[in-house]
């Protein structure tokens, strides 16, 4: 038994503020952790006298939840800020390509590894990732976060429409799929989502089969794209005249249910809405890659009024930012646009356990509640002089929303995983 302590300022929102739930705060708190789960979260005066003997790790900075991005493609890192284009153009002029190169293991095992730490190194311990079409690219992602004992989901994408590199079969999908859930499961902190790229890259045989799958293994996520762009929208209708609506493709394949994560979601109707919200399918709301390709504004109020689960995605490399403090940034501005506001604390509540419930891990991960993992993020008020003037002497609510708004890489001074310092910055 491997018992440790920490004492610092404390910040957890385990339940979302926007439906009454409450904003867990201990100025001097302590946090205590036992093979990598946390045993309790509280008053330093209150726990200390129960965990006498154990010692204790003294933390300047605030400690929240690690944050859990609900929708990245690590194979896309070398490809942000890729000028021009929206949605469509943009795929093929500069992604395609790049996610080509993953036919090359050696390639793949050194952007997974980059990747992996730069999201450590912006406070990211768990994300739903995207692969690409390559069996292999899962492999070197999912070995580059066992080896860092990272919370992480993917899959190979499945792609039977798509250009000729990029290119699978149904059969062969769906077999490289099944083998990779094999290869993979019950292996370290990692979980496997089948990953239709989207409608428009795969025939019907295809999505029948990743129907197929998600009911055959009861553990996977369903992960993909849902009306992100207007000109992607008009060629899914073109495609599928008989469909309601986008989500009613997916919908007729078996794909819409509580595993379901589909990223974007900007250009929908009350009825689907309705729908996600009563199938339980959840969101990945990603505001600097919408405003980056031109998407449009996501419309946070809507979903709420259907209560559809939400998470913050960067997006990378659509996204400019690895960093979900920036993220959540935007995210505030996004929703300025359509009128509402995003208050700090709900902001921080979607950025770490509304991103682990929308991935099916609220009991795992997410709150730094009693038999949750230990991951979090130490972050600093002071990490720029703009940043310790804003904050010195201001209200935790004032602090915190002027990390959201301010706040970047700079900010993170420690991750941690499962208890264990995982990055530091020098």
């Amino acid at each position: 038994m491997t018992r440790q302590a920490f004492r610092a300022e404390l910040l957890s929102v385990p339940e979302d503020p926007a439906q009454g739930g409450a904003v867990l705060h201990q100025e001097d708190g302590l946090l205590v952790v036992e093979n990598g789960l946390v045993v309790a979260f509280g008053a330093f005066a209150d726990l200390a006298p129960r965990f006498a003997g154990v010692a204790i790790e003294r933390i300047s900075g605030l400690v929240v939840p690690g944050f859990v991005d609900t929708h990245i493609h690590y194979p896309q890192t070398d490809r942000i800020a890729a000028h021009g284009a929206q949605l469509l153009e943009w795929l093929e002029r500069h992604i395609f390509p790049a996610e080509a190169a993953f036919a090359d293991r050696g390639h793949a095992d050194l952007v997974a590894a980059f990747f992996l730490d730069e999201l450590l190194r912006n406070g990211t311990t768990s994300a739903l990732v995207f692969a690409t079409v390559h069996a292999a690219s899962v492999d070197a992602l999912f070995e580059a976060a066992l080896a860092r004992d990272m919370r992480l989901v993917s899959g190979k994408v499945l792609m039977d429409l798509g250009p000729a590199a990029l290119h699978d079969s149904v059969e062969g999908g769906r077999a490289e799929s099944e083998a990779l859930i094999a290869r993979w499961r019950g292996r370290g902190r990692l979980g496997y989502a089948v990953t239709p790229r989207f409608a428009l890259t795969s025939s019907d045989a295809q999505l029948a089969g990743a129907g197929d799958l998600v009911a055959a293994h009861p553990e996977v996520l369903l992960h993909t794209h849902l009306a992100e762009n207007l000109g992607e929208i008009a060629a899914v209708a073109g495609r599928f005249p008989s469909a309601r609506d986008y989500l009613d493709v997916y919908d007729r394949f078996g794909l819409v249910g509580p595993r379901s994560v589909f990223a974007h979601c900007i250009h929908l109707d009350d009825r689907a809405m309705a729908r996600m919200g009563e199938t339980g399918a959840g969101i990945a709301f990603c505001p600097t890659s919408n405003l980056f390709l031109g998407s449009g504004l996501f419309d946070l109020a809507r979903a709420d009024a259907h209560g559809v689960k939400l998470g913050i995605g960067t997006d990378v490399g659509a996204g400019t930012s690895f960093s979900i403090l920036a993220t959540l940034g935007e995210a505030y501005k996004v929703c300025q646009l359509r009128g509402a506001s995003l208050d700090p604390f709900r902001a921080l509540h979607l950025a770490t356990a509304g991103g682990a419930r929308t991935l099916g891990l609220g009991d795992r991960i997410g709150g730094l509640q009693p038999g949750q993992e230990a991951d979090f993020v130490v972050l600093d008020m002071a990490a720029t002089p703009l940043l310790a003037r804003r904050t010195a002497g201001a209200s935790l609510a004032e602090r915190l929303f002027a990390l959201q708004i301010l706040g970047d890489d700079r900010a993170i001074a420690a991750t941690y995983l499962a208890g264990r310092r995982a990055w530091q910055r020098p």
